[in-house]
């Protein structure tokens, strides 16, 4: 497909053309009342102030349809018999010939908060998911020619591209793998869904200026059963600290004794240290001590 590209339209300031119009309007009232055929004139007099009339009227209506407005942040688009004769992104009033056509697109930055979407993550998990963007047309031209309506283009586009990043990356993950996940990587999914709404959009003649999610949960029908398996998850990921912290402080306070001398172990009464002391570290509960009134090993 040949992109259209966006040129300068070849209009004039309104405000000259606003005198022009004056003028004629002058004349028109100046001929009626000054240029009226006395009685008994010729036919060929009263015809020639029929034509003047008539002609005089006629100039006045085409200068006044040749006016339109643009204002800031505003362009208007410029057509001959369908033709593209450039882009008017002059404000204030301005005019062109009547026979020109015009199409007035705002450049101006627009809001768009997405729909929820239901799409599979990279795991296949349903998640809903929503989005917020702003974009502005930068190139008038292909908004109004290459696509047939360019904000219903916009609107499929970014859907179209929340699914595709969505289903990049998982929803969330547990290990410490550093992977990139739509719950955790805020920054780095806000940055691929702009780049992703850009790519998509440039045919359009549209960019986008900022791209982030503003909603993300698990689907209904299985948040429940994802909540119990993030609970589950985060158990076992704090159970191995603990239990790796009180591998460590058990080692420390046997090597600590030894060095000391405070004293001596034999295996197997190491063997029942290392026992209670894992269960006091691990154990949900406080230990109860239970008092040794005779020898170490009795």
């Amino acid at each position: 497909m040949t992109r259209s590209r966006e040129d300068p339209a070849n209009t004039f300031s309104g405000y000259p053309m606003l005198l022009v119009l004056l003028a004629v309007i002058a004349v028109l009232v100046m001929g009626i009342f000054a240029g009226i055929p006395p009685a008994g004139s010729s036919k060929l007099a009263k015809i020639l102030f029929v034509l003047q009339i008539f002609g005089s009227g006629f100039v006045a209506l085409m200068v006044a349809i040749g006016f339109y407005m643009i204002q800031p942040n505003q362009g208007a688009v410029i057509t001959l018999f369908g033709e593209y004769r450039g882009t008017d992104r002059k404000e204030g009033l301005r005019w062109r010939w009547p026979w020109m056509g015009r199409n007035k697109v705002s450049v101006r930055a627009h809001n768009i908060h997405s729909e929820r979407v239901k799409i599979n993550d990279l795991r296949g998990n349903p998640v809903d998911i929503a989005c917020n963007v702003v974009w502005r047309v930068q190139d008038t031209a292909q908004a109004v020619f290459d696509v047939d309506d360019y904000r219903e283009f916009v609107n499929i586009q970014i859907e179209a591209g929340l699914r595709t990043v969505g289903a990049r990356h998982p929803y969330d993950d547990m290990s410490e793998d550093d992977q990139t996940t739509l719950r955790g990587s805020a920054d780095v999914i806000n940055s691929e869904l702009q780049a992703e709404l850009n790519e998509r959009l440039a045919v359009a003649g549209i960019v986008v200026d900022e791209a982030g999610l503003t909603h993300l949960a698990y689907a209904q029908e299985i948040a429940g059963a994802m909540l119990r398996r993030q609970q589950a998850e985060a158990i076992i990921a704090a159970r191995t600290k603990i239990v790796m912290g009180a591998v460590s402080m058990v080692e420390d306070a046997l090597t600590k004794l030894g060095q000391d001398g405070v004293v001596e172990l034999d295996d197997e009464r190491r063997a029942a240290m290392v026992s209670n002391l894992m269960v006091v570290l691990c154990g949900d509960r406080e230990a109860q001590p239970v008092v040794n009134a005779g020898t170490l090993y009795q």
